[in-house]
């Protein structure tokens, strides 16, 4: 089949459809709040250079599954469980991971975001390379790296900054506070707010954050409903739908250079640096910390460097040899040997 015109359509965990000019892409793991595994990040690379090579769409709507996420970024458990086991795959990772946000920026069609709920990490990355981004007003946006033992460097540090200034990128890269809806409206990070809370079957306005959360817990006659969200995104789909197709690639492509600039000029550094980080405490503290649905130890981390004690080994620098059978490279905070179980604090030891 030629690549240019081939259209898939057994994918195992995203939802791919068009209809009326424009291709919806749904990333579908709301069991996960909608985080990218690595399959997934295939999956979805695929689907956005199919929506890109098809002439019979005009317009790519970008979305999750569900009303709690849009998309929480990258599967932490996979993370844990595959990454920081084996970092150097996380150089891999990395590489489709940038070949899904570049498919995205590449498009040469505009991409909607709709956002039916928190866009989280990876997932305010992924609403970022999109072109416009409409948010209902339950949904939030925010960073959580440097929470978590990583680094937001997969479009966050490289584009908030020109999407909303170079303070609030701070703000949401070193404190992972959250970003309501019309806070992100205001900042910027979001072209349009619509109502999505309904109160006894009515839409409630600038829903306060008890009112969201009754909501999302179907209690008091509080509900969810994503309609106007669906009007709001089909209407400026079908705006984008009566421009001149050339026109608007173009247009693409110009406003695309800070983004193509910061982009390319860290992209490189990031995965690389990423990838060594992942053979470090940090990370492996902070996913452990997140599948065990506890607070990181970050303070302990600090304190084993103020005490001049190890902050990225979790047993101290490989710098002791065993005197007995003469293993190297062990962890200088062993008190026995693990290849042969002899003591390691007695004469002969040496770092």
């Amino acid at each position: 089949m030629d690549v240019l015109t081939e259209q898939k359509t057994d994918f195992q965990e995203i939802f791919y459809e068009k209809s009326n000019w424009v291709a919806r892409i749904t990333i579908n793991r709301p069991h996960v709040y909608n985080s990218y595994s690595t399959n997934c990040l295939e999956e979805l690379a695929i689907a956005f250079r199919q929506a890109s090579f098809d002439d019979e769409v005009a317009v790519i709507v970008f979305t999750g599954s569900g009303d709690r996420a849009f998309c929480t970024g990258g599967d932490v458990k996979e993370y844990q469980e595959r990454y920081t086991r084996s970092p150097h795959n996380y150089w891999k990772y990395m590489r489709l991971f940038g070949a899904y946000i570049e498919s995205i920026v590449n498009t040469g069609k505009p991409v909607i975001a709709r956002l039916n709920g928190m866009a989280v990490g990876g997932g305010n990355e992924s609403q970022l390379a999109c072109d416009l981004a409409v948010i209902a007003e339950h949904a939030w946006i925010g960073q959580v790296g440097s929470g978590v033992g990583s680094v937001a460097a997969g479009g966050a540090t490289q584009w908030l900054s020109v999407v909303v200034g170079d303070r609030r990128a701070r703000y949401m890269l070193m404190t992972n506070r959250r970003i309501p809806a019309y806070q992100a409206l205001e900042w910027g990070l979001v072209n349009e707010v619509v109502p999505s809370v309904k109160k006894d079957g009515e839409f409630v306005k600038h829903a306060t954050p008890e009112q969201i959360s009754l909501a999302q817990k179907s209690q008091e006659g509080y509900s969810i409903d994503l309609a106007l969200l669906d009007e709001a995104v089909e209407k400026l789909a079908q705006e984008l739908v009566d421009k001149f197709p050339e026109c608007l690639r173009y247009t693409k492509e110009q406003t695309n250079f800070w983004k193509n600039l910061a982009w390319h000029q860290t992209i490189g550094h990031a995965r690389d640096w990423l990838s060594i980080h992942y053979s470090s405490w940090e990370p492996l503290e902070g996913m452990t910390a997140f599948i065990e649905k506890r607070q990181p130890r970050y303070r302990m981390l600090r304190e084993r460097a103020a005490q001049g004690k190890s902050s990225e080994f979790i047993w101290g620098p490989y710098t002791l040899t065993c005197s007995n059978c003469g293993s190297q490279a062990i962890p200088e905070e062993f008190e026995f040997c693990g290849v042969c179980g002899s003591a390691l604090n007695g004469a002969g030891n040496s770092e």
